[in-house]
């Protein structure tokens, strides 16, 4: 299959903000606990444990990934259907990231936006994220689930030239 992607690159004051965005014809909080609900979690990107609210650190184990590791993710902000913002650091770097829900007429669009020191690494960052938000989409209306080379190396020209 041919996947599209869609992400866009913003200069910021700190940096850059990656931003895709997914619509879903469902409220927003049948969205949000997809984003905040172990078991949903679970089925497109790990699940996690923790005593979960802002300014504290949860763990979440990266299903799909090789070896399945898990990590610690401090949540730095958390308004119910609306904003979701983590923080985690690895040996990658430091990921800072947020999920904004906006419902209009039962549909929800979910803004998901990393917010990059550098640009450098964009090409898989940016296929990773497409990979991982159409496996949210998958998780919620059944579909197929789809495989990481449908993103990556397919994907890796259009996110290298969003460097400018």
């Amino acid at each position: 299959m041919t996947r599209t992607p869609a992400g866009r690159l913003f200069r910021t004051a700190t940096g850059h903000d990656l931003v895709l965005t997914r619509t879903f014809r469902a409220p927003a909080a049948d969205v949000w606990a997809s984003l905040t609900e172990s078991e949903r979690t679970a089925r497109w990107f790990g699940p996690w444990e923790g005593d979960a609210g802002p300014g504290r650190t949860i763990r979440v184990q990266m299903a799909y990934e090789e070896q399945q590791p898990w990590c610690e993710v401090r949540i730095d902000a958390c308004e119910p259907l609306q904003r979701l913002a983590v923080s985690m650091i690895d040996s990658y770097g430091a990921w800072l990231l947020e999920f904004a829900l906006t419902e209009t007429d039962g549909s929800t669009e979910l803004r998901f936006v990393q917010h990059l020191g550098s640009v450098e690494g964009i090409a898989e960052v940016g296929a990773g994220w497409e990979y991982y938000l159409d496996m949210l989409v998958a998780s919620r209306d059944g579909s197929a689930r789809p495989e990481f080379d449908e993103y990556h190396p397919a994907m890796q020209s259009y996110y290298q030239g969003l460097r400018g």
